[in-house]
């Protein structure tokens, strides 16, 4: 079978979130299952694009409103990730440093779309599903469907992952000419509520429909940002397929990030030098145990609950615990955690931004991940902290509920509860402190979190299966 996945963002080509990781890892899989997966995405202007060799496979053009675009597909030579990987460039659209974040994003990813279903329409054959990832590709297909000129691909079957669907895309109806010439009579497609909504387009228009844990889909039906009735009246082709991670990247044994490697039979003394190794620079008490968050600092993490649980946790309890904070997001929560680092010196420090190699060190370092999410599709922080034997402290909401069972419960490993507030959050933590007490519990939940396996093997013929269908 052929896929090709479509998505704005891959690892390590360009991530900003859980997307990237799964885009990055779930083709390799399908690879080695005997299938022939690839990957496009726009090209951005990254560290990669330059440090890699490609080769130009195809050039077009297209129009969009009262635009001509030339575009470009070039192909990474070397397949260095496990993948075929092609990247997109439209000049001045595409070719910047950051992923998103610009005034026309808009059309910047429906030019992009557009130009990947012309190119497959060149196809000499096609392939057998292509597999789009959240609203940046949600069109797409509308677009082999109902577009005229690509009418040639409208027997190809599609999916639509959702990874996270608080965002959707939402686009004026006075942007419908960007789209190549449609079907009128199809409007109803595109819309939702007034607008042209491309992930309700997706949900309708995609033969299947899929989230990133079983958890999330369920609660999709009451709470998905308006399209709670979409998802109830399309549940029959909707699926939760749990993530998985990849195995080779995060694997605590040969992790080039960490100053010492471990396994479960020597985890003890390599994961507390790692812990000193953080607890150094940041200015905290290794003997203490060491609570970390990792992620985008907004809303849907809770994020902006984090200072007070941070000074209520430390006044409260009387600096029983450090905090250290990876992350960036909100520019106020942004601004408070920075103005903490004065007041609770030597119980918390943060890092603002993004950082690979520290993610890394922080979750072979730490004693707990603390994870308050409001929103959570899947999680993959939390199945990252298990490889390393760190213990995730967890709301019950998504895939979150999905991958950690409290340790009062039978067979139990993390520490969950139940509202994004304050005082559940330093519950939680204060829960976390007397568990780390017990050494010998501690010791035993992180033998048996480190075994649990969560690799993309299972997963990966998840997918397989439900092309098939």
């Amino acid at each position: 079978m052929e896929i090709l996945h479509v998505s704005a963002e891959c690892y390590p080509v360009a991530k900003a979130g859980g997307l990237g990781d799964v885009v990055g890892a779930l083709p390799k899989y399908q690879n080695k299952l005997g299938h022939i997966a690839k990957v496009v995405m726009p090209m951005y202007r990254t560290k990669f694009l330059y440090e890699h060799e490609f080769e130009v496979v195809h050039k077009g053009a297209f129009g969009m409103a009262n635009y001509w675009l030339d575009y470009t597909i070039i192909k990474q030579v070397n397949n260095s990730l496990g993948f075929d990987l092609y990247l997109v460039d439209i000049f001045g659209l595409l070719d910047r440093e950051k992923i998103y974040g610009y005034g026309d994003d808009t059309e910047r990813f429906t030019a992009f779309q557009i130009a990947v279903v012309d190119w497959v329409s060149k196809w000499k054959h096609h392939p057998d599903v292509i597999n789009v990832h959240d609203h940046h590709t949600a069109l797409i297909p509308f677009i082999m469907k109902h577009c005229f000129i690509y009418r040639n691909l409208s027997s190809v079957k599609t999916i639509l992952t959702i990874h996270n669907a608080q965002y959707q895309g939402w686009m004026d109806w006075n942007k419908s000419n960007y789209l190549p010439e449609w079907d009128k009579w199809k409007w109803g497609m595109l819309d939702w509520e007034k607008n042209i909504n491309p992930l309700a387009s997706g949900i309708k228009c995609a033969e299947k429909v899929n989230t990133v844990s079983p958890g999330y889909l369920g609660e999709l039906m009451h709470e998905a940002n308006g399209l709670e009735k979409l998802f109830e009246y399309e549940r029959g082709k909707c699926f939760g397929i749990l993530n998985g991670i990849d195995n080779e990247v995060w694997n605590p044994k040969t992790d080039a990030f960490l100053e010492y490697v471990y396994d479960i039979d020597d985890y003890k003394e390599k994961k507390a030098a790692n812990k000193k190794i953080l607890c150094d620079q940041f200015n905290l008490d290794e003997s203490k145990p060491l609570i970390v968050f990792i992620g985008r600092l907004v809303g849907e993490k809770a994020a902006d609950l984090l200072p007070a649980v941070i000074g209520d946790s430390i006044y409260y309890m009387e600096g029983k615990m450090n905090f250290l904070i990876l992350g960036s997001g909100d520019k106020a929560v942004e601004f408070q955690l920075e103005n903490l680092q004065n007041q609770f010196f030597g119980y918390y420090n943060s890092m603002i931004g993004y950082n690979e190699k520290l993610s890394h060190q922080m979750y072979a370092g730490a004693d707990f991940l603390l994870m308050p999410s409001r929103v959570e599709p899947c999680g993959l922080n939390q199945i990252y902290a298990l490889r390393y034997g760190t213990i995730p402290i967890v709301r019950r909401t998504g895939g979150l509920k999905d991958t950690v069972k409290d340790f009062g419960e039978p067979g139990g490993f993390g520490i969950c509860f139940d509202i994004a507030s304050v005082g559940d959050i330093c519950n939680a933590i204060h829960r976390a402190i007397e568990l780390y007490q017990q050494k010998d519990k501690v010791n035993k939940i992180r033998k048996h979190i480190m075994k649990i396996d969560h690799s993309w093997e299972k997963s990966a013929q998840i997918y397989i299966n439900l092309y098939n269908s």
